[in-house]
């Protein structure tokens, strides 16, 4: 039992160290708060995390290898329903740990290990985003030529890395709080899949359009 404390301890400092900066965004959350609301000491924290840089990598770490694990999904997409399933699971995902996207410029311009490992989530994702194009014109229901599709899913890259920005910009009071993690989640599969309306071919572009109202009515329910 002695032996598995510190790791119990470990694992409850990230947890709440996530929740703080999603709260309130990584620059606003010190390492004494993170203190305070654990109910431990400095020294403690400090024994498990020596600095605030170490929590931010392992909680980017935790992210990077489910984002891996999800990715893997991408060849299996044939259908709209898959794809919308897929997109809204990656944009769950980062709403988990939106602190990363929420101040990633800043994050990037003074974490080494973020900016390198960063530029890996992008060609990651980019990778994926094609996969579910050509699976989508495999299922036959995408039509798109290649020199379409690479400017599509860059595109479409770009709406998941800064679409969480957008949400922000809209209402920067409330965008970000769990209470409006439906509608956000519902919004940026839309966004995502709505760079594929001019392709679809028109039932999948009908069952799209339903997807997103069902979605939308949940979120408002």
């Amino acid at each position: 039992m002695t032996a598995k404390k510190p790791r119990r301890t470990a694992q409850r400092i990230l947890e709440v160290t996530l929740d703080l900066f999603n709260r309130f965004g990584e620059p606003n959350v010190s390492t004494t708060l993170i203190s305070a609301e654990l109910g431990i000491s400095p020294g403690n924290l400090y024994y498990h995390y020596p600095a605030k840089d170490e929590l931010i990598n392992a909680l980017f770490m935790q992210y990077e290898q489910s984002l891996d694990k999800l990715l893997g999904a991408a060849g299996d997409v044939r259908h709209v329903e898959d794809a919308w399933l897929f997109f809204h699971m990656l944009i769950e995902l980062i709403w988990q740990h939106r602190f990363l996207y929420r101040d990633l410029n800043d994050l990037l311009s003074k974490n080494r290990t973020l900016e390198t490992h960063f530029q890996g989530v992008l060609r990651h994702k980019g990778d994926a985003v094609r996969a579910v194009l050509s699976g989508l014109a495999q299922g036959g229901a995408l039509q798109m030529d290649e020199r379409e599709a690479a400017p599509t899913a860059e595109a479409m890259v770009v709406l998941l890395s800064y679409w969480l920005s957008y949400e922000y910009v809209r209402d920067p009071r409330h965008a970000l709080e769990p209470e409006r993690a439906g509608a956000a989640l519902m919004r940026g599969a839309f966004h995502v899949l709505s760079l594929l309306l001019p392709y679809l071919e028109p039932a999948s572009r009908e069952h799209l359009f339903s997807l997103a109202g069902h979605y939308q009515n949940q979120a408002q329910a």
